[in-house]
C-alpha cells in the first residue's frame, strides 16, 4: 500500500496514461497514410528560383553572414532545408533504434500498442526526409556523438525519452513556422506539415512518458545522480542547438573558413535570441518538471 507521499509505481504512472494513449493510437490509426503515395518527387529542383527554408529561420539570418543577394540567399536556404531534413534523419534513426529495444518490455508492454505507431511514423518522416536529401542534394553527416546507454535501466530509459522529446520539441517548432510560410516550395511545405501531423502526436506522449518515468524514479536517486542526469541533459540541449549551425552547409556556400561562420552566427545576438524563442516551451517544461534545474549553460 502507498502513502501519499509515496512515488508511484511504474505500473501505476503508466496506467494513469492509459486513457492518453487509447486516444492517440486512435488518432494515428486515423491518419495512417502510404509515403509512397502521398509524395510526388520533382525531378529536380532549382534552390535559386525559390525558397526551400524559412530565411528567417536559417542559422545565418541577422549575422553579418547573411547574403545581401536574394540568390545567394536562396542557395543557403536550400542547404539549411536539407541539413535540417538530415538532422531529423539522425535524430529519428536513434529515436528507432532506442523504441524498438523497449517495444514489447515487459514493464512497458501497456505501451506497446503506441510505440508501434512510433515506430511506422517516424520511419514515413525519414523516407520523406531522405527522399528530398537524397534526390536534391546529399544527408549532411552529424557530429552528435553516440548515446552511451547507462548500465541503469531506469536512467536509461528516462534519458532516452528525455531526449527524443528535446530533439522533436525543437524540430517541430520549426515545421509549424514553415508549414505556415507560404513563400515555401509545395514540396518543402508538404514535408514540414507532414511531418508536424504526426510530431504533434509524439509530443504529447513523449511529455507523458518523461513525466510518468520522472515521477517514479527521481524521488529515490541521489542528489549526484540527478546532478550528473540534468548536466547530460543540459548538454544534449547545446549539442542538439549546435547541429543547426553546420560547416558543411557554410563549406557548400563557398565560405572559405567555415567554422569560423558558424562560431560566430553560434555567438550572434540575433541567433541567441532565435533559440530562445525557439526553445520556449520545451525549456518551460525541463525546468517546470524538475529536469533541469536551470538554463543549459551557453544555449542562449
Amino acid at each position: 500500500m502507498t502513502t501519499q507521499t509515496d512515488p508511484p509505481s511504474l505500473r501505476e504512472a503508466i496506467a494513469s496514461m492509459a486513457g492518453k494513449l487509447d486516444r492517440l493510437t486512435e488518432l494515428s490509426r486515423a491518419k495512417y497514410t502510404n509515403p509512397y503515395r502521398t509524395v510526388e518527387w520533382p525531378a529536380e529542383l532549382d534552390p535559386e528560383t525559390g525558397w526551400f527554408f524559412t530565411p528567417e529561420l536559417s542559422s545565418l539570418y541577422g549575422t553579418s553572414a547573411w547574403p545581401s543577394d536574394e540568390t545567394a540567399a536562396r542557395r543557403l536556404a536550400f542547404h539549411e532545408a536539407a541539413n535540417f531534413f538530415s538532422l531529423n534523419i539522425h535524430g529519428e534513426k536513434a529515436l528507432m533504434e532506442g523504441v524498438a529495444r523497449r517495444l514489447y518490455r515487459p514493464d512497458l508492454a501497456e505501451i506497446a500498442d503506441y510505440l508501434h505507431h512510433f515506430l511506422d511514423e517516424e520511419n514515413k518522416h525519414s523516407v520523406y526526409f531522405g527522399g528530398f536529401c537524397r534526390r536534391y542534394d546529399k544527408v549532411y553527416r552529424s557530429r552528435h556523438l553516440p548515446f552511451v546507454e547507462s548500465a541503469d535501466r531506469e536512467v536509461s530509459d528516462l534519458l532516452f525519452f528525455a531526449k527524443v522529446l528535446i530533439f522533436e520539441e525543437h524540430a517541430d517548432r520549426y515545421n509549424v513556422l514553415q508549414a505556415r510560410d507560404d513563400r515555401l516550395h509545395p514540396l518543402a511545405l508538404f514535408i514540414n506539415e507532414a511531418h508536424h501531423a504526426d510530431e504533434s502526436r509524439h509530443l504529447v506522449f513523449n511529455r507523458a512518458i518523461v513525466e510518468a518515468l520522472w515521477q517514479v524514479y527521481s524521488p529515490s536517486w541521489s542528489t549526484a545522480r540527478l546532478a550528473e542526469l540534468r548536466a547530460y541533459l543540459g548538454q544534449f540541449f547545446v549539442t542538439t542547438w549546435r547541429e543547426y549551425y553546420n560547416p558543411d552547409v557554410y563549406a557548400d556556400c563557398g565560405h572559405p573558413d567555415p567554422w569560423e561562420v558558424a562560431e560566430a552566427a553560434w555567438h550572434a545576438t540575433a541567433q541567441r535570441q532565435h533559440r530562445r524563442r525557439v526553445s520556449a516551451k520545451c525549456l518551460k517544461f525541463l525546468l517546470s518538471t524538475g529536469l533541469l534545474a536551470e538554463e543549459p549553460a551557453d544555449a542562449f
